[in-house]
């Protein structure tokens, strides 16, 4: 029988450019791949994962027994599926630490970072969806609780503009746009998207004050949806529709500084346009209006977070895609490994490490 000692996935995606000389402006190259990093302890999907002052946290999410062995399990058991567990990733040495645990168990939560703390807000617990909102401050290495969102939600998308962390979607409440301001410790309610949008089929990133929402289906059930809100006019738009749309993916925009300054989509492939690529990996340039694609990640995964790091995107957590819904629920009574690919089943985890780096 097989080991169930869990692992996770985690993928680093690394993004950088060629100094062509001292006087010519910078150039970036083209190609890219994918490479393996350090798994987690505890395997999990439907985590949040948000970068502060060079380390990563990945919080809470859900795994099918709600334990990890290598830590006392009064600390990251959760309620059922979800999981308490925040483990801190160090980059430059490829380790993980478990920090102190989320106090609500919860997956498909909304996360942001502002002024070096992670806010958790919302998501599914035990007791069904809630809209509790939780900080933790990784320099004291302790959590606070801060007023609850007023529409409990799951599956929602989280975005940081001039200080607000703007809160939209979700299931229960697909198109509902509210805004917590971290200073005053107050909600209010914003223009509602367009569309509904939840994390199964949505992503978002920030792009120059504007909120990018990726994701759903048009009038026609084939092309799939850019609603673009601008948080200065509390107004939403549309962009160009990307190739395909998104399931259970996630999305991150680079700065500019170490790679050209466009908005990354990962995820499984859904609803895709005749002719187009079969890549998990599609790149939007919101000044341009258009779409191109990345490097196509070795085995497809979702509900994963991703974190960026000097425009360098590690992709953590997973849940299998590749093996229908029977065997994946079958799988999670045993651990099974396919000798030669480093793909292991884990309890419902899919476990697989890869760096893409186009360059």
């Amino acid at each position: 029988m097989p080991s169930k000692t869990k692992t996770t996935i985690t993928l680093l995606l690394t993004l950088s450019l060629i100094l062509l000389t001292f006087f010519i402006p910078l150039a970036y190259a083209t190609e890219d791949y994918w490479t393996s990093k350090a798994p987690m302890q505890a395997a999990r999907s439907g985590l949040g994962v948000a970068a502060v002052n060079g380390k990563i946290y990945a919080i809470g999410g859900s795994n099918a027994s709600g334990f990890a062995p290598s830590m006392p399990g009064s600390s990251v058991l959760g309620n059922e599926d979800n999981v308490a567990a925040n483990e801190e990733y160090d980059p430059a040495t490829d380790t993980w630490t478990y920090k102190a645990s989320m106090p609500t168990p919860r997956i498909h939560f909304a996360i942001a970072v502002y002024q070096n703390k992670i806010y958790c807000i919302g998501g599914y617990t035990e007791n069904g969806y809630t809209g509790v909102n939780e900080v933790y401050d990784p320099a004291t290495d302790t959590w606070e609780t801060k007023t609850s969102m007023p529409t409990a939600r799951g599956g929602l998308t989280a975005n940081v503009v001039n200080g607000k962390i703007y809160l939209i979607g979700g299931t229960l409440n697909g198109t509902l746009n509210e805004v917590y301001d971290p200073t005053t410790d107050t909600w209010t309610t914003k223009t509602p998207s367009p569309k509904d949008t939840t994390f199964v089929i949505c992503v978002s990133a920030v792009f120059e004050k504007k909120i990018y929402v990726i994701g759903d289906t048009s009038q026609d059930q084939h092309y799939n949806l850019n609603q673009i809100y601008d948080t200065e006019t509390d107004t939403w738009s549309y962009g160009t529709s990307p190739p395909s749309s998104v399931d259970g993916g996630a999305a991150a925009a680079t700065t500019g500084n170490l790679a050209p300054k466009l908005i990354y989509v990962l995820g499984v492939i859904a609803n895709l346009r005749p002719g187009e690529e079969r890549t998990f990996v599609r790149v939007y340039d919101p000044e341009t209006d258009s779409w191109s694609f990345g490097a196509d990640v070795p085995t497809k995964r979702y509900n994963f977070g991703v974190a960026v790091i000097n425009d360098t995107f590690y992709v953590i957590g997973v849940t299998p895609t590749i093996i229908p819904a029977i065997l994946r629920q079958a799988l999670q009574m045993s651990s099974i490994l396919q000798s030669g690919t480093s793909q292991s089943f884990l309890h419902g985890s899919f476990c697989h490490c890869f760096l893409w780096q186009p360059w």
